[in-house]
């Protein structure tokens, strides 16, 4: 997109989510729900297909842009950027990278609008971080149809979504991370059910449940990719899950923002012994901590956006970024519980709340170890 016209964009989300928004966060966290007024706003402003090229209907912004737009989004609840993060991300870019151009045309239209929600069903009970290790089968009948069983774990989106992209074991005989592939599959598909929503420890208004696939019978043109895909799967989920990294990277970079900003607030409001907190300098100490450490992370993500943008690092940049990221506004987000003392203990406080949901990055989109292995293997190669 044309900078003339992304300063545009980037202006209007800034302003919809810091006055339309940040006023709501409370609520969303209390109710565990975003309203719907916000989802339709969202629809509008073509935040649904931000990442989806404009041939089918979306922005079609490259990731040093997206991760601009993400840092806004950062800004608030993360409840808000998941309703529309995986059609973007993870579930969009299954269909971006391996799907057929008869699958992208009919489905990415519909993500790009928010006609549709996706999710993106690879973890499992006993498959996280390595997906290698998944059990979910599909198994090919006669006519040319599959047959899907297994179950899913902590599925974004799930309680909602129209279309999954099911991550399924369909060659048992070969190395654990090949024989996998991708399958689009409706909700309404008969054998699929969605478990309870999960009650989390924060991030509340992003709904996760569970995933059942009991001979769930797809057509063969469900398989990403056609024949081209079978056995491709876990490759199409390693190129989705780095481009998410970046992302979710630049999400963390958000909220550190957000927790600065509101440590220095409450820093230069709140008195004791007759001079406000932000005169002391070990207040001033944490706050300069948390700073240096917010400008790092921005411009690491920045920096790995654009040489993944240029096809110079799709590996280790976003294992980086993602590590010391969501690393980061861990301890931005304790330094500003800290800072608050005991109010930021309690609930109803940005800070409290924003403590909690920081501490999920960590986890999804491959843990802090998983990076860790990422980044030492990438630089250290084959020993």
């Amino acid at each position: 997109m044309r900078e003339s016209d992304f300063s545009d964009v980037l202006a209007a989300v800034r302003d919809f989510v810091r006055q339309k928004v940040v006023p709501l966060e409370a609520e969303i966290d209390e109710k565990d729900e975003i309203p719907a007024s916000l989802r339709d706003v969202c629809k509008a402003m073509g935040l649904y297909g931000f990442a989806i090229p404009q041939e089918y209907g979306g922005l079609g912004l490259p990731l040093s842009q997206e991760v601009r737009l993400v840092f806004e989004l950062g800004y608030t609840t993360p409840a808000l950027r998941s309703m529309f993060g995986t059609n973007n991300g993870i579930a969009g870019h299954v269909l971006i990278e391996g799907g057929t151009p008869e699958q992208r045309q009919e489905w990415l239209p519909k993500l790009a609008s928010g006609e549709v929600t996706a999710s993106f069903a690879l973890t499992e009970a006993d498959a996280g971080s390595d997906p290698s290790g998944l059990s979910t089968t599909a198994r090919r009948e006669p006519d040319g149809s599959w047959v899907l069983n297994g179950a899913k774990r902590y599925i974004t989106n799930a309680p909602l979504a129209d279309v999954f992209m099911v991550f399924a074991r369909t060659n048992p005989d070969v190395p654990a991370n090949r024989g996998i592939s991708t399958f689009l599959v409706p909700r309404d598909a008969p054998g699929l059910s969605v478990g309870p929503k999960d009650h989390k420890m924060g991030q509340f208004g992003a709904w996760t449940a569970d995933v059942y696939l009991d001979d769930v019978r797809v057509p063969t043109e469900a398989l990403v990719g056609g024949e081209d895909g079978v056995d491709r799967g876990f490759i199409t989920a390693m190129r989705c899950l780095a481009h998410g990294r970046v992302h979710i990277a630049a999400m963390c970079v958000g909220m550190a923002q957000r927790l600065v900003d509101e440590s220095v607030s409450f820093a230069r409001s709140r008195e004791q012994g007759g001079h406000p907190i932000g005169a002391f300098q070990l207040i001033q100490g944490l706050i300069a901590d948390s700073v240096t450490e917010h400008r790092a992370g921005h411009a690491l993500v920045c920096a790995a956006a654009a040489d993944f943008d240029a096809g110079i690092d799709t590996s280790v940049g976003p294992a980086a970024a993602k590590y010391f990221a969501s690393e980061m506004v861990g301890r931005v987000a304790d330094r500003a519980v800290q800072v608050h003392g005991g109010s930021g203990y309690m609930r109803g406080v940005p800070v409290e709340r924003f403590y909690r949901d920081a501490r999920l990055f960590r986890i999804y989109e491959g843990t802090s170890q998983i990076q860790q292995v990422i980044i030492a293997r990438g630089v250290l190669g084959r020993l």
